[in-house]
């Protein structure tokens, strides 16, 4: 009996090894990068999340020449998640859709922000948390051309606007105007951004 016990569980383990290595798996890596290069994009390293699956799908746009750092991490069960050309996706960033994320075109997303609209929830006393799915107030657009420093924060229900940054270690609550400065915890605006005449 335990040796049968054995066996089903080291079947299980083997499933779920091939389901969260998926990514790395080698005929899976030649078809990420060839799903990216049809777009014009790249990746620098091994992209983590279910990434070829949404590129499959049609629920993960990426405009040409968008450029992705090592251990960027892009995922959704059933939403969309669009990144503009020429938009830059540095280490260890991580991008979560329950529904939509958007990112516009020439953006520089610093290494280990996290940009999602859903959060964890936790109501159900009875329920652990991580079965309890997820919960959004809405959708998160970010303007193109916007900078987000190091391990920004960016929740759900927010939109950037175009030309903004986003100072280091910020988490983003409220919407932030076009052509803004912000930073801090939570990121209020500091002073327009301006240029020459």
């Amino acid at each position: 009996m335990s040796d049968r016990l054995d066996v089903q569980a080291a079947k299980l383990w083997l499933q779920k090894w091939r389901w969260y290595q998926r990514h790395r798996l080698p005929w899976n890596i030649v078809r990420l990068h060839v799903e990216l290069a049809k777009r014009q994009a790249f990746a620098r390293g091994v992209m983590h999340g279910n990434v070829l699956q949404m590129l499959l799908e049609g629920r993960l746009e990426i405009g040409p020449h968008a450029y992705f750092e090592p251990g960027v991490w892009l995922t959704s069960d059933a939403g969309r998640i669009s990144i503009g050309g020429g938009t830059l996706i540095n280490l260890n960033v991580m991008i979560a859709a329950v529904d939509e994320v958007t990112i516009g075109e020439h953006c520089m997303i610093a290494n280990g922000c996290l940009i999602t609209d859903g959060n964890h929830r936790f109501d159900d006393v009875e329920k652990p948390v991580p079965w309890q799915g997820f919960t959004s107030k809405g959708p998160v657009s970010i303007g193109d051309n916007v900078w987000l420093g190091a391990n920004v924060v960016v929740t759900n229900g927010v939109t950037i606007g175009r030309r903004s940054v986003i100072g280091a270690n910020s988490v983003v609550l409220t919407d932030i105007p076009e052509f803004s400065i912000a930073a801090g915890a939570p990121a209020r605006v500091l002073k327009p951004v301006t240029y020459p005449t």
